[in-house]
């Protein structure tokens, strides 16, 4: 099936995939200011995605495959490369149309392109700010639509907001720091962030959660709301995430317990057959062959069965 497919470009926070890419774009303060004041079109051609949501000044690459996107993405780039990036609400739908898509997107501009060995085209888009749709002027030979621009606003220096930015910065590190997928030089990455709306963007575009909640972050006006969903999401991967682990280690020292057991029982065993001694084995063995000349009841070889079975699994050193 033709697909808009998801490739995670910065380093994840969320992804099992070991062979992820590893390029980081990191946004600074500057940056950032400069594309708040950057001029965006008032109307935009339409790409739409079936998994991801795009948030301003993240960068990730997008593989086309249907006709309309193909197209669309071709155009763009030989023109001024700015398109509208927004969300399918359902994945499997192939043509959609405005009614299918999130009134909200971002904006975004093509960085590269690259013709990929199978034939597919994949584009490199960073998001640069979010819009509403207003109304669609075009369906063919794409979608293009008239857009109003979401003006963010500077975000206060305030104990409150400093205190969540803080608590995002140590919980992602906590995560990176305790999962075996995600690369360490991603802890450093969310280090040497230093816009607040760029981190929280950041870890939203990186957060193991479906595209309605990626997109309800992005049209979440507010940012201490925005923080706010994304801190709580967090503390659930990590509590996950400990859960998991603390899983792993308790099955892990069981497993080493009953190998431990078993290597000590073969020992005493072979120990046993040196000095000339009948193992426990060869003990069972025989009370089993000398049950079996007895004559009688149901009741006495049921005790008999359940006894032997239970002296089978006690340790041949107990007093017992």
């Amino acid at each position: 099936m033709s697909d808009e497919s998801f490739t995670l470009m910065p380093i994840p926070l969320d992804t099992n995939d070991e062979d992820a890419p590893e390029l980081i774009s990191l946004l600074s303060p500057q940056e950032e200011d400069d594309m708040d004041n950057e001029q965006m079109p008032s109307s935009i051609p339409l790409l739409p995605l079936r998994n991801t949501v795009l948030f301003p000044g993240v960068v990730i690459p997008i593989t086309v495959g249907r006709d309309k996107s193909i197209r669309l993405i071709n155009d763009a780039y030989k023109g001024d490369k700015m398109i509208g990036v927004v969300a399918q609400r359902y994945e499997n739908i192939e043509d959609p149309t405005q009614n299918d898509l999130h009134q909200v997107g971002t904006v975004a501009q093509i960085v590269k392109m690259l013709k990929m060995p199978d034939g597919n085209t994949t584009a490199i888009i960073q998001g640069k700010r979010r819009f509403n749709i207003v109304s669609i002027l075009e369906e063919n030979p794409y979608l293009k639509a008239t857009i109003e621009i979401i003006h963010d606003k500077k975000v206060d220096q305030d104990p409150e907001i400093e205190a969540t930015v803080g608590a995002l910065k140590d919980l992602s590190t906590q995560i990176i720091n305790t999962s075996p997928n995600i690369p360490s030089e991603a802890a450093f990455a969310i280090k040497n962030i230093d816009s607040p709306r760029f981190l929280v963007n950041f870890i939203s575009s990186n957060l193991n959660v479906e595209v309605a909640f990626k997109q309800k972050i992005l049209e979440t006006l507010d940012f201490k709301e925005r923080a706010d969903l994304v801190l709580q999401q967090l503390t659930k991967e990590q509590q996950i995430l400990d859960l998991k682990n603390k899983i792993q280690s308790k099955v892990k020292v069981d497993m080493d317990k009953q190998q431990r057991d078993f290597i000590l029982h073969q020992e005493l065993r072979a120990i046993q057959e040196e000095l000339g001694q009948d193992s426990p084995d060869k003990e069972l063995d025989s009370l089993r062959e000398r049950a079996k000349l007895k004559k009688w009841n149901e009741e006495t070889a049921v005790a008999f069965n359940k006894e032997l079975n239970k002296l089978e699994r006690m340790n041949p050193a107990a007093a017992e």
